[in-house]
């Protein structure tokens, strides 16, 4: 678990001009991000780089476990996500960063693993929506597609297709290749091809399956989010991440 005490959250000039047509009462107002899966690889190196960026002055974290670290931009949220309506007044903010996910290994089930991989993110997303947040960049996966013959990428599909009907004003999703954690969030599946697919990548084979570190995911994810010129509905590919 990284220590995000030590990260310095000096406070600077810097301001985040909103995108035109985004909403916004105050264009030189500071930006609330939300982050859900925020304990996950990908979600700790959202918060971590969250938490070093002047264009944010907090960070609200949703979360099943207290984690151990602290910040003075840091707000720790520990819910029952099977009850996310008792929270809903909580869900207040710009931008909802959504990078929960589990593997049915975790889950015990693929009954669970959809309540974490699609009812869960959707409820959470609707309910931001609702409460006017106007920002959304989620997580999927490569080969999302509801119609997927796959577990995995039918409900990734599912998910996709559900909350760009919600009404966000910018709305990010972001299909990345395998992922490289952090050695001890490692995936037994992910240790074993990411030394396959750097191989085949050196040879120039398999191009879009090269691994990509979370931390270049969640600078993306930042980046877009931030951007004035990026598109307001937009999917990443794998080769648009790098």
């Amino acid at each position: 678990m990284p220590d995000f005490a030590g990260i310095a959250g000096s406070k600077s000039s810097m301001i985040c001009v909103p995108d035109p047509g985004l909403k916004s009462s105050n264009p030189m107002k500071k930006l609330h991000a939300i982050v859900i899966g925020a304990t996950g690889a990908t979600g700790q190196q959202i918060v971590a780089q969250l938490l070093e960026d002047n264009a944010f002055d907090k960070i609200s974290i949703f979360v099943r476990k207290t984690p151990h670290y602290s910040h003075d931009k840091l707000m720790i949220h520990k819910i029952d996500f099977s009850r996310l309506a008792d929270y809903k007044d909580l869900i207040k903010g710009d931008v909802l960063f959504s990078a929960l996910g589990t593997t049915i290994k975790e889950a015990g089930s693929k009954k669970n693993q959809y309540l974490v991989d699609y009812t869960y993110q959707y409820e959470f997303a609707k309910m931001a929506a609702e409460n006017s947040i106007s920002r959304y960049a989620l997580v999927s996966s490569i080969g999302a597609d509801q119609k997927s013959l796959f577990f995995y990428p039918k409900i990734k599909g599912e998910l996709e297709v559900s909350v760009k009907l919600l009404k966000f004003q910018k709305i990010h999703i972001y299909q990345p290749p395998i992922l490289i954690r952090p050695t001890e969030l490692s995936r037994t599946y992910e240790k074993i091809a990411i030394p396959i697919f750097k191989s085949f990548n050196k040879i120039r084979l398999l191009k879009s399956q090269k691994p990509l570190d979370v931390s270049t995911l969640a600078k993306k994810m930042i980046s877009e989010i931030k951007s004035k010129k990026t598109e307001l509905f937009k999917t990443f590919k794998p080769e648009e991440i790098f």
